[in-house]
């Protein structure tokens, strides 16, 4: 992936993490998720009373995507925060999102971007992230 498509998809992640709605973690997290063609679909987490009924900032992102008939993904850029922290750490995707990714890309090629700044951040595929996923080729007979 070029730099210059790196950097604007870690500035749409930090910009999506402002319109997290978290009153009850205070922890925001905002992502942006590179579609094949080049498109960026933006989320931040909602959370609901209920809990479960919360969503994840790269679920947000993905079933938008997936909602305006987007199938091909290249990489997805996280980032979050406590909203009292002065600054960000790495946030990793959590287990229910990584599953979520499996669906819809190809674990080996598809780009994990953890930023912590626009200049600082580490790089992951999906596979590393979740070795020996289940998928639909677990469902072939």
């Amino acid at each position: 992936m070029l730099e210059k498509t790196k950097k604007e998809l870690i500035k749409a992640a930090f910009e999506a993490q402002k319109g997290a709605y978290v009153p009850y973690s205070n922890f925001q997290v905002g992502a942006a998720l590179l579609t094949k063609d080049g498109r960026i679909y933006k989320g931040c987490n909602i959370e609901n009373a209920s809990y479960g009924a919360c969503c994840c900032a790269e679920r947000t992102a993905f079933f938008k995507a997936v909602s305006e008939g987007e199938r091909e993904f290249r990489a997805i850029a996280i980032v979050g925060k406590a909203k009292d922290a002065l600054r960000f750490d790495y946030c990793a995707p959590c287990g229910i999102c990584r599953q979520v990714m499996a669906e819809f890309c190809q674990p080996e090629n598809f780009e994990i971007i953890l930023p912590k700044s626009e200049e600082e951040y580490q790089i992951y595929s999906l596979s590393q992230l979740l070795p020996l996923s289940f998928t639909s080729h677990n469902l072939e007979e």
